[in-house]
């Protein structure tokens, strides 16, 4: 449970998750270099300006990926927190850095709110910013179960749903899902400006929908590029890839009508159709590769409540009743193993969770026991 929360840094995503505390009754710090920032935040109800009497339960860096690490050592030196999360985009190199550099890493987890809006700065904040929107948490090997539950506990407050996953592969999915677009968006954006005269007349929604997001903090988002690149830079090597495809087909396509090639208009076609599997399977959230599963097992007594007091301890991890199977244990009468099918980057919180809670648990993968850092 957080009763005490900091904020070190009040822009959009700050000041959204300290509303969003502050209505559920926990007492918030706010903190930021910009003083102006911080009595804005304030006065939208946000907290109260200034560091606290004493260290609070968690606090939350809300700074750009390049600063975290820096931050959440100053911070960690001076007592502010007895754990620490952060909300920045991308958590390989933060990581690695805080790993390095931060005085007592098995207080810090790392943390992504999956949420934001074109603006930026505490005035654009909205205390439902989070609701229902995933919140990845990427617990490196020194992440303390404190640090855990207190971010889980963060994450609900704020009404989102935590997802678990290694800090690599979430840099990787958001490359993909968020950087490059963001990129693309601009690369269109910055196009406008050398179109014709009359061609911001002639815009419909279909532009204004492409190029949205390209209005997004150019600071912020150059520090989340470099902390990204190698992700990106793969992401737009396989992005232009399939321009040079599409540029060789229509450039065919727009010779003389005896030399066009049908395989050209097909490789268009083809681009479109894919683009429509892409959009498929974005709208039912289902992957086009299924991630890796792996099962954790635990034994429980077969007595009223016990089901619901472990289905109770997996939900804050995403875990729920749809992830469950229930069979009569082998070899103990009257007790039930409880089958619970996770994305294997899930598989080790959740069984570290069931034990601290003194279930009898271990994990299998693709059939077979495994092994879970």
């Amino acid at each position: 449970m957080i009763r005490t929360l900091a904020v070190v840094g009040t822009g959009l995503i700050g000041t959204s998750l300290a509303l969003a505390a502050a209505r559920q009754g926990v007492r918030v710090h706010l903190l930021d270099n910009d003083p102006s920032a911080v009595r804005t935040a304030a006065a939208l109800g946000a907290g109260l300006p200034g560091p606290p009497p004493e260290p609070v339960d968690l606090a939350v860096i809300a700074v750009p990926p390049s600063l975290v690490a820096t931050v959440l050592a100053q911070q960690q030196a001076r007592g502010l927190a007895r754990t620490y999360t952060d909300v920045a985009s991308v958590k390989y190199e933060p990581e690695r850095a805080v790993l390095a550099r931060a005085p007592d890493p098995t207080r810090y987890i790392g943390g992504h709110p999956l949420a934001g809006r074109e603006r930026s700065g505490p005035l654009a904040a909205r205390v439902d910013l989070f609701q229902d929107r995933v919140w990845v948490l990427t617990p490196s090997r020194l992440t303390s179960r404190t640090a855990l539950d207190r971010a889980l506990s963060l994450i609900g407050l704020c009404g989102a749903v935590p997802l678990v996953m290694q800090s690599k592969a979430h840099d990787d999915a958001v490359a993909l899902t968020s950087h490059v677009p963001h990129v693309v968006s601009s690369l269109m954006a910055a196009r406008l400006g050398a179109g014709p005269p009359q061609a911001a007349r002639l815009a419909g929604q279909g532009l204004r929908d492409v190029t949205r997001i390209a209005g997004g903090d150019s600071r912020l988002w150059s520090d989340i590029l470099q902390a990204n690149a190698g992700a990106v830079a793969g992401v737009l090597t396989d992005l232009q890839a399939d321009l040079a495809d599409l540029l060789t087909a229509l450039r065919d396509l727009a010779g003389p009508p005896d030399r066009r090639s049908a395989h050209s208009l097909a490789a268009v076609v083809d681009l479109l159709d894919r683009g429509i599997a892409g959009l498929g399977e974005l709208s039912t959230g289902l992957p086009g590769r299924p991630a890796q599963l792996a099962t954790v097992r635990v034994r429980i007594a077969d007595r009223p409540g016990e089901l619901s007091r472990l289905l109770a301890a997996t939900a804050e991890l995403g875990v729920g009743p749809e992830d469950a199977q229930v069979r009569p244990a082998d070899g103990v009468r009257g007790d039930l193993t409880v089958r619970l099918a996770v994305p294997a980057v899930v598989s080790g919180p959740l069984l570290a969770r069931v034990t601290a809670e003194g279930w009898d648990a271990d994990t299998e993968a693709d059939g077979r026991p495994a092994c879970v850092a």
